[in-house]
């Protein structure tokens, strides 16, 4: 049974941090390169950043490029999400997604095969 399960979501005043995981089972992790995405309400959801299936290459969304860091461990299966200067914009559900097929992490949602169910992030102003 493939599993990607989100944790580290919370409240945080703006300005300051949060580290999201995302814990992968039953797949071949280091086969896949990974995704963050968020959706906040009313709207849809939106690439945040990518990883390829062994780290040397990352993409990330404008939005939070210099305040966002994307890493892997392939030995844990787990991609995590360093989220600093957190701002009220960036408040979201925040989903992990696995991409089988690009290697290097699309920022196309279409290319994500499996999904984890999100973790909250709310950043208060």
């Amino acid at each position: 049974q493939v599993l990607l399960v989100e944790s580290g979501g919370g409240l945080v005043q703006a300005g300051g941090s949060l580290r999201l995981s995302c814990a992968a089972s039953g797949f071949t992790f280091s086969y896949y390169a990974m995704g963050w995405f968020r959706q906040a309400p009313g709207k849809e959801r939106e690439f945040v950043a990518a990883i390829s299936r062994r780290g040397e290459t990352t993409q990330y969304a404008p939005s939070v490029k210099g305040r966002f860091t994307i890493s892997r461990d392939n030995a844990k299966n787990t991609v995590y999400l360093q989220m600093n200067s957190l701002k009220p914009e960036d408040t979201a559900a925040y989903s992990c997604a696995a991409d089988q097929n690009t290697g290097v992490g699309a920022k196309n949602i279409d290319e994500y095969r499996y999904w984890g169910q999100g973790t909250q992030v709310t950043v208060s102003s």
